[in-house]
């Protein structure tokens, strides 16, 4: 029987040493090299990482981003070198991914400081918005 796992002992190495080449789209064949797993093993992953969604070109080939490289090697990093459960994994690619964006959202110091501008800046504001309306109400070609 054949494990989901590296595709042999070389592979296994080869892709932590060996870096992702500077390229849009990758087929399934070259993704599989660069992770070390077999392609069923890709295919599976996709059903059950849904950050996970690779293009397909018009003849049905999966076409994977540089990004879908990058979550696949560090899937496998989970899977087989710290050893978590599918679930897991998932688990702990989606609390990754929450904390990253709470991380790059812009927090106000309090909730009125958003509109705390003195009452000269709106009416300046209302001017630029008002000359803005006027030229989007312009043809075209008077632009």
């Amino acid at each position: 029987m054949i494990l989901p796992g590296p595709m042999n002992e070389a592979e296994a190495i080869a892709p932590q040493s060996a870096e992702i080449p500077d390229k849009l789209y990758f087929r399934i064949g070259e993704v599989s090299r660069l992770v070390g797993v077999q392609a069923y093993v890709l295919r599976y992953w996709e059903t059950e990482f849904p950050g996970l969604a690779p293009k397909k070109s018009e003849t049905g080939h999966r076409l994977y981003r540089r990004k879908d490289v990058v979550l696949l090697l560090e899937i496998k990093q989970l899977l087989y070198d710290k050893r978590f459960t599918i679930e897991g994994a998932r688990q702990h690619l989606e609390t990754r991914g929450k904390q990253a964006r709470r991380e790059r959202a812009p927090k106000p110091e309090r909730q009125g400081d958003l509109f705390a501008l003195p009452p000269a800046a709106w009416g300046e504001v209302r001017k630029e918005l008002t000359s803005i309306m006027e030229l989007l109400a312009k043809p075209r070609e008077l632009r």
